[in-house]
């Protein structure tokens, strides 16, 4: 853990050139600092959430620039003590100086996260929040913001507490009843006890279950793009990301090697991967491309399998069909704005990369495939960090090791080692109990300033 008692320094807004840039102070001796680098008008104020304008300064007290300072007093502040936010013009050397002068004034410049980290050791926020924070500032697409915006409200967090709270309940149940062993009280009979682990199971599993489609949020997928010479795969990837970055010509075999562009599908990332056509390899360069492009299908999460409506179904089709059949791909007839002539006794979905005929429901297709059950709603409380995940899973295992001992005839005492177990993993998600290695961890993943 970092020295959490020190005032703390830093750029708070990206590298680079703008219009303003701001260095960011916390600790008790924020205020202090800021006079001892700034230049006021008069006897500043210091009003909570209030803002005065001053001069940022040399060693000499010469003027360096105009700021606007901004003061947030303990404990109604990001983190929970004294913060304030000197604003200046964006010029990186301005900014530079700011900081070179407030660690002159006894700051220390801040760990990566180490802003966030105080809030969380303040109790300003509970840890999925401050996950949430990373995960925002992260984010990429808008429906990325929101589900970060609602967990950093603690929707992750309320979801869980109640399965928190009926576990403590059961536990000092059985605690009781142990206590009262000698007086012949049963307090818990083993279906009751059963009852309430069913109860927490069935909720644990729920959110746990909700991770298939939560790790989309911020994984996204990839979607290599498949299928023969010339039947539009090029096309079709431009129609997707809505570009023409791929060329595209009636000459067959044009793309040559791999082509990849990031956009997004329903507010999911995704990585589109446009592959050279599958054949017979005319020369060496071909051959390659396409060694390249089974290796892409091999890597991606799905494959889009593109025939051609307006011809025949070929043996370079059949065969591409055979080889892909374990990949389970999503098989898509392009030209669908011209004379069909393709007839099969598998599920096609039709499409025109020419017209966008097709293309939203290709895109619907698509999230059904990776997410049957659909995208829960931003405010859901649905799971997107690997970490909640695992976590979660050992807590099941110990309160299906529970369920098994109850089943035994198992003393109290021995199931309570397993619900204790099951309780661990949750106090992880929430902080409770979190080891500092643990937390060095996940907050060293975030920007310097925040």
């Amino acid at each position: 853990m970092t020295r959490l008692t020190d005032t703390i320094a830093a750029v708070s807004t990206p590298m680079g050139r703008g219009g303003l840039g701001i260095v960011r102070l916390s600790g008790k001796r924020s205020r202090a600092i800021a006079e001892h680098i700034l230049r006021f008008g008069h006897e500043p104020r210091w009003r909570s959430w209030g803002s005065e304008m001053a001069e940022l300064v040399d060693e000499n007290g010469g003027a360096v620039d105009q700021v606007v300072v901004s003061f947030f007093e303990a404990p109604r502040s990001y983190t929970g003590e004294d913060v304030v936010e000197i604003s200046c013009h964006g010029a990186p050397v301005v900014l530079r100086f700011c900081l070179e002068r407030a660690v002159e004034g006894a700051a220390r410049i801040a760990e990566p996260g180490e802003f966030t980290l105080r809030a969380y050791t303040n109790g300003r926020i509970d840890l999925p929040q401050a996950e949430a924070v990373r995960d925002l500032i992260d984010a990429t697409t808008l429906y990325q913001a929101r589900v970060a915006a609602q967990q950093m409200e603690g929707s992750v967090s309320r979801r869980i507490r109640p399965m928190k709270e009926k576990l403590i309940e059961l536990i000092s149940l059985l605690e009781a009843g142990i206590d009262f062993a000698e007086d012949d009280v049963s307090v818990a009979p083993p279906e009751e006890i059963l009852r309430r682990i069913h109860g927490i199971q069935r909720e644990l599993q729920k959110l746990v279950s909700s991770f298939r489609a939560g790790k989309l949020v911020y994984q996204g997928f990839t979607l290599a793009i498949a299928g023969r010479p010339n039947v539009g795969k090029s096309s079709l990837f431009n129609r997707l990301l809505e570009q023409d970055r791929a060329i595209v010509t009636e000459i067959p075999g044009t793309t040559r090697d791999t082509v990849s562009e990031a956009t997004a599908i329903e507010g999911i990332p995704v990585k589109l991967v446009d592959t050279a056509g599958i054949r017979e390899g005319k020369d060496l360069v071909e051959s390659l491309g396409i060694e390249r492009s089974f290796q892409a299908m091999a890597d991606a999460d799905l494959t889009l399998l593109v025939l051609d409506l307006s011809a025949e179904l070929t043996e370079e089709d059949r065969a591409l069909l055979e080889k892909l059949s374990d990949r389970k791909p999503l098989i898509v007839g392009n030209k669908s704005d011209l004379e069909r002539s393709l007839s099969a006794d598998f599920e096609i979905l039709p499409v025109s990369a020419m017209t966008g005929e097709g293309i939203p429901e290709l895109r619907q297709a698509l999230m059904h495939r990776l997410a049957p059950e659909g995208l829960a709603a931003p405010e859901s409380g649905s799971i997107t960090s690997v970490r909640h995940e695992a976590l979660l899973r050992e807590s099941l295992e110990a309160l299906a090791n529970a369920e098994r001992a109850v089943g035994f005839g198992i003393p109290h005492e021995m199931i309570l080692l397993d619900l204790y177990a099951a309780l661990r993993p949750i106090d992880g998600v929430t902080g409770a109990t979190t080891a500092d290695d643990i937390l060095n961890r996940i907050f060293s993943t975030f920007c310097i300033g925040k």
